[in-house]
């Protein structure tokens, strides 16, 4: 079993940044791909980020590349979404997940999900 939880989500303005964590315990953790998702009303749960809990592999959706970055804390359980230059488009409710193939962009490939956090990007 994996337990994740999310934190750092809110009310920002275009072009401002914000930084979302996921706490993430288990005993399995370290063979996991973490990823972050968003769903926005009405739309689809999408992906945005992801990497493995070990190593350095990290893959983007187009629409975050050169603004969003995934890492992951070096002391502690927790996995990091960096995003900068936020686009009211990017206002959505942020997921963390952990699921076992390895860059995968598939929701339901991530069987563990946190409960996820609220982003708003006003203008």
């Amino acid at each position: 079993q994996v337990q994740l939880v999310e934190a750092g989500g809110g009310l920002v303005q275009a072009g401002d940044s914000l930084r979302l964590s996921c706490s993430a315990s288990g005993r399995t953790l370290g063979t996991y791909t973490m990823g972050w998702f968003r769903q926005a009303p009405g739309k689809e749960r999408e992906f945005v980020a992801g990497m493995p809990w070990f190593g350095d592999s990290t893959n983007y959706a187009d629409s975050v590349k050169g603004r969003f970055t995934v890492s992951r804390g070096s002391t502690k359980n927790t996995v990091y979404l960096q995003m900068n230059s936020l686009k009211i488009e990017d206002t959505a409710v942020y997921y963390c997940a952990a699921g076992g193939v390895l860059r995968s962009v598939i929701p339901d490939q991530y069987p563990y999900w946190g409960q996820g956090t609220q982003v708003t990007v006003s203008s």
